[in-house]
């Protein structure tokens, strides 16, 4: 799943691919928007960890689920 995170005064975007499933994310999300964690902490799909302090939060999009297609074939 992709998952994009605002940054405020950066100019880029993170984005990372990540297997948590939307729901952890959107629950980790919206602790650090309440206050309740001061960091957002997110693992990518490598086992590597985003650390993003919780007052810098611009936004943050979740994507779908993606499935990932193997093999030739029509599309």
């Amino acid at each position: 799943m992709e998952v994009k995170i605002g940054v405020q005064h950066a100019n880029r975007e993170l984005v990372l691919e990540s297997e948590q499933s939307p729901d952890e994310v959107q629950a980790l999300v919206a602790d650090a928007f309440s206050g309740k964690s001061n960091l957002l902490q997110l693992t990518d799909d490598k086992g590597r960890r985003v650390l993003v302090p919780a007052d810098r939060l611009a936004y943050v999009e979740i994507g779908e689920v993606s499935i990932r297609k193997v093999g030739f074939g029509a599309i």
